[in-house]
């Protein structure tokens, strides 16, 4: 393909923001960037298939400051939260993460994202790629809420990967192991601030460090990379062929502003029976009760290995008719397939159906199958952990 041989520079000025663990990435050897919710992001250190190789059978560290956290406090933060996302978080008590979406009037997805409660009036919202600070700022402007909404001194390092437990248990000892799944704790390490929790958009065992000191990066970076050595710890971007293989999906790509719960599988964080209102109830109880009209399904695709993300969209097609897209694809070593996503008619999502692909190699036979081909890892083996 042409394309094989476009392999564009990205700039780095003042004008975006860098991680606080900027120069230790550089330092590790990261050889591409891109540009994610206004900072750089890593997106290569050595290969994707030795990065996904590192992740599945050792650890990795990834730097993922770009979930840029969203503080919501006040007598009022609870009711915000509760109004701009369609799950019930009524029992999400203190140290408690969620996995939420946010919705707009017409039920159409502004954004996932990782919820956790640190206070009776604090919470953080870990998004996606997006605007969601102005997004929730707009909406608390007007609602008399008694709530602040601002950006706080935080930058999320991830680790993934079997060894992520004895890692974290070299730095925080049992603190670590027995935090529960998508739990959160204040702790520190060597004097730095952070949050420790079980979340992390991986399919492996994950934990992320919240840094809430921003001057302390390379700091914490380093302290991490030291305590993973006799794991082989590795720095890897995030991970484009686990997250497929275990449905971790991926706002802009797999899910959309026009999508709703539904149409991603996730009615589940839709509760439609709460007494209270939340930003586009109304129109989730007509999508509900109708049924919705398209849907993201898992698909495995013909041809030769797909080694990289498509730079488009690429068009699905039943005959000449284009019925819709691939959100994303790639090939995966372990089944030794190309998978990935497509969006399309609801009449289209049957396991088994089969589509067209347009495709830079040309026309791609692909066929519906059930997703996810590898489910996420939670469960820590608490003793293997030394």
């Amino acid at each position: 393909m042409a394309s094989d041989n476009f392999k564009p520079l990205i700039s780095i000025g003042s004008r975006v923001r860098k991680s606080p663990y900027f120069d230790s990435t550089k330092r590790c050897g990261a050889k591409a960037f891109s540009i994610y919710n206004h900072m750089y992001m890593p997106t290569l250190y050595t290969s994707v298939i030795e990065e996904y190789w590192s992740m599945v059978n050792d650890v990795v560290m990834i730097d993922v400051a770009v979930e840029r956290q969203i503080e919501i406090s006040g007598p009022d933060a609870h009711k915000l939260v509760q109004f701009i996302t369609p799950r019930d978080i009524s029992n999400c008590d203190m140290g408690k993460c969620y996995y939420v979406l946010l919705t707009g009037e017409d039920g159409g997805i502004i954004n996932d994202a990782v919820l956790l409660r640190l206070g009776e009036e604090q919470f953080w919202i870990s998004p996606g790629d997006g605007d969601v600070l102005l997004w929730i700022e707009g909406v608390a402007i007007n609602s008399g809420m008694n709530v602040k909404v601002f950006e706080p001194d935080v930058s999320p390092l991830q680790m993934g990967g079997p060894k992520s437990p004895h890692v974290m248990h070299a730095l925080f000892g049992d603190l670590a192991i027995d935090l529960g799944y998508y739990r959160a704790v204040q702790t520190e390490v060597n004097g730095i601030p952070l949050i420790l929790g079980r979340t992390g958009w991986s399919g492996e065992l994950s934990y992320e460090l919240y840094l809430q000191d921003g001057s302390r990066g390379n700091e914490l970076w380093d302290l991490v990379e030291k305590a993973g050595e006799k794991y082989n710890i590795k720095p890897a971007a995030p991970q484009l062929i686990r997250s497929i293989e275990g449905e971790m999906l991926s706002y802009a790509s797999d899910i959309g502003r026009y999508d709703n719960p539904y149409t991603i599988g996730m009615g589940r964080l839709v509760n439609l029976d709460r007494q209270d209102d939340f930003i586009g109830k109304e129109a989730l109880k007509k999508i509900n009760a109708e049924g919705p009209k398209r849907k993201l399904v898992g698909i495995e695709i013909d041809g030769d290995p797909i080694t990289s993300a498509p730079e488009h969209l690429w068009p699905v097609k039943d005959s000449d008719d284009v019925i819709g897209h691939i959100t994303r694809c790639i090939h995966s070593p372990r089944l030794n397939k190309n998978i990935g996503y497509a969006n399309v008619p609801v009449d289209y999502a049957d396991i088994g159906t089969k589509i067209s692909i347009d495709s830079p190699q040309g026309t791609l036979g692909a066929i519906v199958c059930d997703k996810p081909w590898f489910p996420a890892e939670i469960k820590i083996d608490k003793d293997g952990i030394v």
